[in-house]
């Protein structure tokens, strides 16, 4: 073995310490976790699989504060956040990745894109910030528990993440999640002392459907509150069962529905109304969180008769262990990493040209696949063309990053492409080509190329580009990844000694405030536990 070279165990074994920050319409938490992986040993691959995983620390669940009404409190949140770090005994410099996730109503508030840089900076060398419906009901389905639980049943199981401003539901069987939804349902909604001092919207929709009175400031009484609960109730139900048809549960969507799967073989909740649902929680703060609770145990029993009712591991905590636990791939053996200081690369969108690559391959094909990827997610562009267009995705380099990291230029992107086959030198040839062709007809040949592949090809692939094709700059390619469009990623910086790169996937939705965008995949990512 060559002087400095990596032994075995190292190259082949990660340890990762992971943070998941939580901010949701009512609570925000933190978790440290530490995160095991080993390369697969089939077929000499790089891929890297979760081998254990272990919480460290887990920070008190707070109020998420607010500023009149409409602004998530930065200072107050900054000041959470830099307690946890400093009661765990946890450097920012020390965490290798993770996920800060802004959820249900928060993720509504005008200043939430600049709350979630503002914790990216918080995570060390590498965290990501994230947001959407989808990926939190993936992130809460995994640490919850529910997606283990699916490999004991015959039939899918039903998971429904009940928060404070919304549900999310996810549709697993054997591990892999189907299908993921949301709707604007949650605990607290409405919070009221001897007047209602917090009234969301989606409460004022759906009071106004029940045709009762119900504004900040007056009184709520506790019919009107019972009968709130209850119509929220019958929404998650009919988005349970893949049959949303009440006016209000469809004004009250916030994705596509979940398509109609047959009866589940069981039904499992976590987030805060589930410790009221499960009676692990008995205090009164003034919000419908009881009600819900109560109602939804009703009406799940009543609309999916003889299904069972379980409980998994986490409840409130499964959205923030799922963030800091399952939200990383890593990438290595065959990578190839070419400039300085070109890592880490922050807030990628992905471009997923829909092309087979299983078979024979053309210039041609690839080029006009990054072209129609490129227009599929409003990507304007020319050769020469510089900076982000009006319509374009959010630039990357808006997330904030850690002292001494640089951050992603405007506009900048990432090719996903998913490799199949032999990697023989004219398939590599020809893919290699329409690489340049495609990156050119979409103006970003002067920008950084980060390239994302499923296949074990990325070393090979890069000395092509560079020593045949002409290919000169900081160049990021990366293999043994599983994408899908309308992805985001982080690249993290690489771990010595194992010469790996950790890739976070996420989904970036702020200021959603209805169903997305027609051709949007119902689930953001069926990621293996």
């Amino acid at each position: 073995m060559s002087a400095g070279a990596p032994a075995p165990w190292e190259a082949d074994n990660i340890e990762l310490r992971s943070v998941g920050i939580d901010i949701g319409s009512s609570t925000s938490q933190l978790s440290f976790s530490r995160l095991r992986l080993r390369r697969e040993a089939q077929r000499l691959s790089s891929r890297f699989a979760v081998v254990e995983r272990e919480v460290l620390w887990r920070s008190p669940v707070s109020f998420t504060p607010y500023v009149g009404g409409q602004d998530i409190d930065a200072g107050a949140l900054a000041a959470f956040i830099d307690g946890c770090y400093q009661a765990a005994g946890v450097p920012p410099g020390d965490i290798d990745s993770g996920a800060v996730i802004l959820t249900g109503e928060a993720l509504k508030r005008r200043n939430a894109r600049a709350i979630a840089d503002l914790f990216a900076a918080h995570g060390g060398r590498f965290v990501c910030a994230s947001a959407g419906h989808h990926l939190e009901a993936v992130v809460a389905a995994h640490g919850s528990g529910a997606v283990a639980l699916s490999r004991q049943a015959s039939r899918p199981v039903l998971h429904l993440d009940v928060g404070g401003g919304t549900t999310k539901a996810a549709l697993i069987q054997d591990g892999e999640i189907l299908q993921t939804a949301a709707i604007a349902a949650g605990g607290r909604l409405v919070v009221a002392g001897t007047t209602a001092s917090r009234v969301e919207e989606p409460a004022r929709v759906a009071a106004r459907h029940l045709g009762m009175p119900l504004a900040l400031g007056e009184p709520v009484p506790a019919a009107v509150a019972g009968k709130l609960a209850d119509a929220l109730a019958s929404a998650v139900t009919e988005l349970a069962r893949g049959e949303v048809s009440s006016p209000l549960a469809r004004a009250l969507l916030l994705t596509d529905p979940l398509t109609p799967a047959g009866r589940p073989a069981a039904v499992t909740v976590s987030g805060g109304v589930a410790e009221y649902l499960y009676g692990h929680e008995h205090r009164d703060f003034g919000d419908i969180a009881p009600a819900l609770a109560r109602a939804l145990r009703r009406r799940l029993a009543r609309d999916l008769p003889g299904v069972p009712l379980l409980e998994c591991g986490q409840r409130i905590r499964a959205t923030v262990i799922g963030a800091s636990q399952f939200t990383v791939q890593v990438s290595g053996n065959t990578i190839d990493v070419a400039g300085e200081r070109v890592l880490p690369r922050l807030n990628l969108p992905v471009l997923y040209p829909r092309i087979d690559l299983s078979g024979s391959v053309t210039p041609a094909q690839v080029s006009d696949g990054i072209v129609d990827a490129a227009a599929r997610m409003g990507l304007a562009g020319g050769p020469g063309d510089d900076a982000a267009r009006p319509g374009e995705i959010s630039g990357p380099g808006e997330v904030a990053s850690s002292p001494g990291e640089v951050a992603s230029g405007p506009g900048e992107v990432a090719l996903g492409l998913a490799w199949r086959g032999d990697p023989s030198y004219p398939r590599l040839r020809a893919l290699a080509e329409g690489i340049l062709s495609g990156r050119s007809r979409i103006g970003r040949a002067h920008q950084p190329l980060v390239l994302l592949l499923s296949g074990d090809v990325a070393r090979s692939l890069g000395r092509l580009l560079r020593e045949e094709l002409g290919l000169s700059g900081p160049a990021v390619i990366l293999d043994g990844l599983e994408l899908a469009e309308f992805d985001h990623v982080d690249i993290g910086q690489m771990i010595a000694p194992s010469g790996t790169v950790p890739v976070t996937i996420k989904s970036l939705l702020f200021g959603t405030d209805g169903p997305e965008p027609p051709g949007s995949r119902k689930c953001s990512r069926c990621m293996p536990d």
